[in-house]
């Protein structure tokens, strides 16, 4: 995730081949991750740029949350996009 706070755009990158990828398999679950990634490029901007953090974080914390959310969100959307709809 260090690629992703010092290059936040490369953030957006990824939520723009995802959303790319669900609307190509109508997937829900993969636009719920491409937005996921849209909003953690803009936080990540908004700490890149010190808006959020005036003084600068040492310790990001908050990326102990963030992280995994974002990989199984990720890998859950990628798998259903995969796996094509669920059946009932």
């Amino acid at each position: 995730m260090d690629i992703f706070i010092a290059y936040p755009v490369l953030a957006a990158v990824v939520a723009l081949v995802l959303g790319l990828l669900a609307g190509r398999r109508s997937s829900k679950p993969l636009a719920l991750a491409a937005a996921l990634w849209l909003l953690y490029a803009g936080y990540e901007t908004l700490m890149h740029f010190r808006v959020l953090c005036p003084e600068g974080c040492n310790i990001r914390v908050d990326l102990l949350l963030i992280t995994p959310l974002l990989l199984v969100v990720t890998l859950y959307g990628l798998y259903r996009a995969v796996r094509g709809p669920k059946k009932s």
